[in-house]
Parts: C-alpha cells; structure tokens; sequence
C-alpha cells in the first residue's frame, strides 16, 4: 500500500511533525510511505476567476500539481494538521482552494485515481475536542470534493509542544491500525 501523509502545518518539526514521526513509524512495515510538509510547495492564492471550471485547469504556474502527484501516488492519504485559529492553517486552506480544478461538483475537472482513502489527525493545545472536529470536518470535506473516501479520523486535544506527543503516542499507534486495514 502506498500511504501519503501530508504536515498540514508550516512548522517542520513541531508537534505536529512529532505526530507524523509517530504514525510513519507504525505504518512502515509492508507499506511505502512518504511525508510531505504544506511549506515545502510554493501555492499562490486561488484568483477566484472560475476559469479552471471550464478547462479543469489552473493558468498559475506554482507546486500545486507537484502536490496532487503525490495524492495521486498514494492509496491512502493521511492528513495531519494542527489548530489555526480553530481551522486548519492557512498553507493549507490556500491548497484546498488552489484544487479547485479536481473538485467534482463542476465539469469538466481533473481527477485522482478512483478507491482513495482519506485519514485525519487533528490537534490543538486547548482541552476541547469542538476545535479538532473542525478541522477534521473542513478536511472530510476536501476529500468528499476529490473523491476521497473519509475513512478514519483523530483528534487530540492538549498539545502545545512536541514534548506533549508522547503522552498520546497509544491512541497515535491504535489509530495506525485503522490506517493500516
């Protein structure tokens, strides 16, 4: 199985970096996996010219293709992301609108392989779990609009640092199982 994980964050080696350490760790075995930062990809801002709704093609020249290969290599797609102002961080959002072109409630658009599965891990340094299915929410939203199954999803809550991660490393690696089926 060929697994994605994506660090929705622009921060490389933060807890959120941790987590991802966490779940390649756990999944490697039978598995190829690769992980990939937001912040290694130049995106520009989506125009909002709509013209991508008739061609299924962006006119900006940036890495956003080079992202969708990698969704387009992997089977599965695990996307962590921390807590931006309770949504998933800018980088990120700016990549979701930039898929405009693969998004199917238009014809014609582009397309990623059919039978893809999306996974989520959520995080934030605050107690309450409203804040992670925000983000978990906003990013089932973007594989429903790619075609990517929603097929398991984490939140967890109290993590400011990567020092925190360890405390939640058994449902980290309980979570890996759901990735692994």
């Amino acid at each position: 199985m060929k697994i994605l994980i994506i660090n929705c964050s622009p921060v490389r080696n933060g807890a959120t970096a941790e987590i991802i350490n966490v779940v390649k760790d756990n999944i490697s075995i039978g598995n190829e996996v690769r992980s990939v930062c937001i912040d290694d990809y130049e995106i520009a801002l989506c125009k909002g010219c709509r013209a991508c709704h008739k061609t299924a093609e962006c006119f900006q020249n940036d890495d956003v293709i080079k992202l969708m290969e990698q969704y387009e290599w992997a089977d599965k797609i695990v996307s962590v992301s921390p807590s931006y102002w309770a949504d998933i961080p800018g980088q990120f959002k700016v990549f979701i609108d930039r898929c405009t072109p693969w998004c199917n409630t238009h014809e014609p658009h582009a397309k990623l392989s059919a039978g893809k599965k999306g996974y989520t891990i959520a995080l934030r340094t605050g107690p309450g779990m409203p804040e992670c299915e925000r983000i978990i929410s906003s990013i089932e939203h973007f594989y429903g609009h790619l075609e990517i199954e929603p097929s398991g999803k984490l939140g967890l809550c109290s993590i400011e640092n990567k020092e925190d991660v360890a405390a939640r490393t058994d449902d980290i690696k309980t979570f890996c199982d759901v990735i692994r089926k």
